[in-house]
């Protein structure tokens, strides 16, 4: 932390403040959307956070670094969102067609994809040999919808903890709760993550030639509506959802059937590559029968487990701006 800096922000020098706390907007603006799940929520809670210490700056003591201050403003300022009233109403979400019968129905969860190019630059990674995960464990889809299951709390303190690597004592005074509760907290959390996320074999790495020949294969299979293609690479435990939709089809059969339900529907399908959270996404376009375009189906975000898909998880078209991506395409 630049002293100098530090003291012309207290004077009431904002661009000192902006130049002092723009090293951490980036790994903030990651730490809120693993609270919250959304990436909108998450510059929101950003945002807030910062007005906050700009307004309160003459409280920061130094007793503690100036990014763990921020964290505990961002922290809890996400938990308050979380505790707000107003958050978005879950049972609004619908598809404009018909779904074969689920295996599977459960709590609806909010959750967005993560952009990648945010995460360029961002100083995710953990800080502390008490960090248990990597940071692109820490951000994957999986990871990230178990956090959204878990009681707040339990979900913020794994993060400071497992994640970022704060020590207990570091995460008692940002929650304002004792050592004792943290610990109860974080084995609760461990515990609920070990049930939901069980052991897999690790991914190609990103962008790796063996992670783009998976894809290459699964896009090619989905714009020539090759659903035999696209379960042969799916793994014997592979998982569909849609969220904030509760349900999923788990296995191959189920996946078959779901698939093969909505080729039905849509026959010429175009694929745009991206990626969300450190994966491989593939925004799906169909061919609008009275204009020679495609139109925005959804976003499917892959997972990877070895050499097979683990999971695919459809997101709504609402979010293509957000990744660059156009609502509709030329036909050729």
């Amino acid at each position: 932390m630049n002293p100098e800096l530090l003291e012309r922000a207290r004077a009431g020098d904002e661009a000192a403040f902006a130049e002092l706390v723009a090293p951490h907007r980036r790994e903030l603006h990651v730490h809120c959307y693993r609270i919250l799940g959304s990436v909108q929520d998450a510059e929101d809670a950003v945002q807030e956070s910062l007005l906050a210490a700009w307004r309160n700056l003459a409280s920061f003591e130094q007793r503690a670094s100036l990014r763990t201050w921020l964290y505990s403003i961002a922290t809890n300022r996400s938990l308050n969102m979380l505790r707000a009233a107003d958050r978005r109403p879950l049972t609004e979400a619908r598809l404009p067609f018909e779904l074969p019968e689920p295996t599977d129905t459960g709590e609806a969860v909010w959750l967005e994809p993560y952009p990648d190019v945010l995460l360029e630059d961002a100083v995710t990674a953990a800080t502390s040999p008490e960090a248990r995960y990597e940071t692109k464990e820490a951000i994957s889809l999986a990871f990230v919808t178990a956090l959204q299951l878990m009681p707040a709390r339990q979900r913020a303190v794994l993060i400071l903890r497992d994640v970022l690597g704060f020590r207990a004592s570091e995460v008692a005074s940002m929650l304002e709760t004792t050592e004792e509760s943290v610990t109860s907290a974080l084995k609760r959390a461990r515990a609920a993550l070990e049930q939901r996320l069980p052991k897999a074999e690790p991914p190609p790495e990103p962008r790796s030639a063996d992670e783009r020949r998976l894809v290459e294969q699964l896009t090619a299979a989905f714009e020539t509506n090759d659903v035999e293609g696209i379960v042969a690479l799916l793994a014997d435990d592979v998982r569909l959802s849609m969220p904030p939709l509760p349900i999923e089809y788990r296995g191959l059969a189920h996946a078959a059937n779901f698939l093969t339900h909505i080729a039905a529907l849509h026959h010429d399908r175009r694929v745009l590559p991206s990626r969300a959270n450190g994966q491989p996404a593939l925004a799906l376009y169909a061919r609008d029968p009275g204009a020679a375009i495609y139109r925005a189906l959804g976003l499917l975000v892959v997972s990877i487990a070895g050499d097979r898909v683990s999971a695919i998880t459809r997101f709504d078209t609402t979010l293509f701006a957000r990744f660059g991506l156009p609502r509709t395409i030329p036909a050729a």
